[in-house]
């Protein structure tokens, strides 16, 4: 590994000097089930050409240096959080190989945030830094990543995927040297700093996406998420060139990825909690369990966490909002930390656990054909789907939902329908946006939404806004409309 400029370490000594070999090689890749043997043949070579960015040690990036801006130059220093006894030899243990990799040093900077050992929830510990009054002096860094819906949008005729996952992403991004004193830390036997980039730092991610997109410049048919890359191609021969073009970058780049963790040449991925393949994106099983087990809140904390939990699958539930609103009524401000747990609340928990328990499957968009989007309002919330037509079926590709406020609960039927419309367009505007897209609401006063003059004001400033969409409005009788914002204990028992 070359000398990173600017760093005053030379890392490839720091790595080979403690003398360890790699646990993990080339050897323990993964492949995808259902390869011909000339398939895994043509992977293995490119594998093998590349084998020295395989490794579950970190390598040390080129392509980006990790910078600390604050805003005082007056040093963060604090006392060293007292460590139980039973985690004080885990702590020291973590800190030696650390050490031992060229990822902390000794140090005798003026800085000292506190470590934190964490017990997690399979028993071991955890080795955390607290860095939060730094983090507080720290100019925030605009990187954007990319968000998790975005990443699949394309791949609706992908047959082949392979995932990378860098080996400890953090600790590959080298700490810029005149920032390197900031990174420093206290326990109660030793002070040490970072060479390499803690994960526990507000602009952790931001750098380390900076630097995965410089790596991917310029490159197809990959996508990125922090420390996790995706490969996905039509044809298995642009899959191979593909990856034989990413495994040359990285290793250019000095980037090593965990062999346990990559997946090469499947027909099906599972990524970012999703299942991916043959057209269209489910759940991963693992999370659907992790939903089936889950136990009944009895907190305002454990609601909030079970929220979440069956949240992130929000567009694979019609409906989410209104299904959930007994349960994210609970934990509003000003409501008493002692559960008000009734029936309404039994049936949105075991509403929400079926509908994420039933493995829904929604259809990757082709931004070839068009877009249908289903829209309906009720008394309680609005209803929206995108949907579009394959060999004569209709599939949807996405759900939303939200409650209705006091105000928009006041509204006429015909204002609530309009309300319905004018959101569910906003909301899929990644969708339909600058396309000609069909609409079909169950309301038919809607159908002259674009050419009569309602009474309404709003739904006339409404119409107005939506003059620039060419959709097509249309009637429709389908019973998923309905089904977008029926009350919970219907919807619940029509399942």
């Amino acid at each position: 590994m070359p000398r990173v400029k600017g760093a005053d370490v030379d890392y490839s000594y720091k790595v080979m000097a403690c003398g360890w070999g790699s646990e993990e090689t080339v050897n323990d890749l993964k492949y995808g089930d259902g390869l011909t043997l000339d398939q895994r043949k043509q992977l293995e070579e490119v594998a093998v050409t590349y084998s020295s960015i395989f490794s579950d040690r970190p390598g040390t990036a080129s392509t980006e240096e990790h910078s600390i801006d604050l805003t005082s130059s007056i040093p963060v220093r604090q006392r060293p959080y007292p460590v139980p006894y039973a985690m004080r030899q885990t702590l020291r243990d973590e800190l030696r190989e650390m050490e031992d990799l060229g990822v902390i040093r000794k140090s005798s900077s003026p800085y000292a945030s506190p470590v934190v050992v964490v017990k997690k929830k399979d028993g071991t510990n955890r080795v955390c830094i607290d860095y939060r009054r730094l983090n507080k002096l720290t100019i925030f860094d605009p990187q954007p990543m990319t968000p998790p819906a975005d990443i699949f949008q394309g791949m609706e005729k992908d047959q082949y995927f392979s995932k990378i996952d860098l080996s400890k992403g953090y600790w590959q991004i080298p700490v810029r040297k005149e920032d390197i004193p900031k990174t420093a830390f206290v326990t109660m036997d030793c002070h040490y700093e970072f060479l390499r980039m803690p994960f526990e730092m507000m602009n952790s991610g931001a750098t380390l996406t900076r630097a995965v997109k410089k790596l991917l410049c310029g490159m197809d048919n990959v996508v990125d998420y922090i420390d996790d890359l995706l490969i996905h191609t039509e044809t298995w021969e642009a899959h191979v060139k593909t990856l034989s073009g990413l495994f040359k970058r990285l290793q250019e780049a000095n980037f090593t990825e965990r062999p346990v963790k990559c997946l090469l040449g499947s027909r099906t991925v599972d990524f970012l909690g999703h299942s991916l393949g043959r057209g269209a994106i489910g759940l991963q099983d693992e999370n659907v369990e992790k939903v089936r087990n889950a136990p009944r809140p009895k907190t305002k904390r454990e609601v909030r966490a079970f929220l979440g939990l069956v949240g992130y699958y929000k567009e694979f539930v019609p409906n989410f909002a209104a299904v959930s609103a007994p349960l994210s009524n609970l934990v509003r401000k000003g409501q008493p930390n002692i559960l008000n747990w009734g029936d309404s609340q039994e049936r949105a928990y075991n509403s929400l656990k079926v509908a994420v328990t039933s493995k829904p499957v929604l259809q990757l968009p082709d931004v070839n054909k068009r877009f249908i989007l289903r829209t309906d309002a009720s008394d309680r919330g609005l209803g929206a789907a995108v949907m579009q037509e394959n060999e004569g079926t209709l599939f949807p590709v996405a759900y939303a939902s939200k409650k209705l406020t006091d105000r928009e609960r006041k509204y006429s039927v015909t204002e609530r329908e309009a309300l319905a419309i004018v959101w569910g367009v906003k909301k899929f505007s990644l969708y339909l946006y600058g396309t000609v897209f069909t609409l079909r609401t169950d309301h038919g006063a809607l159908q002259f939404l674009n050419a009569a003059k309602f009474d309404s004001p709003r739904i006339m400033r409404w119409a107005l806004a939506l003059q620039a969409n060419p959709s097509v409005i249309c009637k429709s009788e389908c019973v998923l409309a309905p089904m977008l914002t029926v009350p919970t204990e219907v919807w619940t028992q029509n399942q």
